[in-house]
């Protein structure tokens, strides 16, 4: 990094220590805590992804400084608790990139991606046991329950996978995919309760994930893309109905699905 560009880092700093100060600070900033912050940090993760999907790369910068703010943010609270502080964070992700990178920093080869990916695993698992956590040897140790439990369904299934236990292709996970959907319709017909449809609809969303696994599909990509078409063409319908002076809680069913279908028929 320039000096100017650590200057900029260390202007930042100062910003949020202002912002943070008991006095003269911002009563809004002054009462935050990290759980009351966490949510704006999953949400600017959202908006950094939507920015990139977007393609929108002036917005992406943006979206990043916001991104930043929330390192900085967590970092200054930390401190002001004596229990670290921003430097810290940018000395342990140094140190972490290097040690899970020995065949860029080091001496190691991996013959391929896969090999690097269980690689990754191991030196992940000897940290944990360095740091003194209770011992796991099960190939699916580690994963975060914090994530999202679409993501955690995919961590899951991407551990099982490096020890054999997987699917060979998209084929059989379509079949899969068939009998569990046929499963949830056989409990909606039973009339079964909310537990069995919770059981049910449960494999059907983890057998969704797989097969945009197995596809080559980022999932949560395809939802983003599936939300955007949707609010597309929902807004479309809309304006066709105020087109025809009506609104479309005043239709009938035939004729919203008539109206979709002219919006779908525009986008082709």
């Amino acid at each position: 990094m320039t000096d100017a560009g650590a200057g900029r880092i260390a202007e930042l700093l100062a910003i949020m220590a202002r912002l943070r100060d008991p006095q003269h600070g911002c009563p809004w900033d002054v009462a935050q805590t990290f759980e009351t912050i966490a949510p704006y940090t999953i949400e600017e993760c959202y908006e950094v992804v939507d920015a990139i999907d977007r393609k929108d790369y002036a917005n992406l910068k943006d979206e990043l400084g916001d991104l930043l703010l929330q390192v900085v943010f967590h970092a200054r609270m930390a401190e002001e608790q004596d229990v670290f502080a921003f430097a810290d964070v940018v000395d342990a992700i140094n140190a972490k990139l290097v040690r899970r990178h020995p065949h860029v920093f080091g001496d190691a080869h991996y013959a391929d991606a896969d090999v690097q990916t269980r690689a990754w695993d191991a030196i992940k698992r000897r940290e944990r046991a360095d740091k003194g956590e209770a011992a796991d040897a099960s190939a699916l140790a580690g994963i975060a329950r914090g994530l999202p439990e679409w993501k955690r369904a995919l961590e899951l299934c991407e551990r099982a996978a490096t020890v054999g236990f997987d699917w060979p292709g998209p084929e059989p996970v379509l079949d899969k995919l068939q009998e569990e959907t046929a499963e949830v319709r056989a409990e909606i017909d039973a009339h079964s309760g909310h537990a069995r449809l919770l059981d049910e609809i449960g494999d059907v969303a983890f057998v969704l994930v797989n097969l945009a696994r197995h596809a080559g599909v980022d999932f949560s990509a395809a939802l983003r893309h599936a939300n955007a078409k949707f609010e597309r063409r929902f807004r479309r319908m809309e304006a066709l109905a105020a087109e025809a002076g009506a609104t479309l809680d005043g239709k009938s069913l035939p004729e919203q699905d008539a109206l979709w279908n002219q919006a779908k028929r525009e986008e082709r």
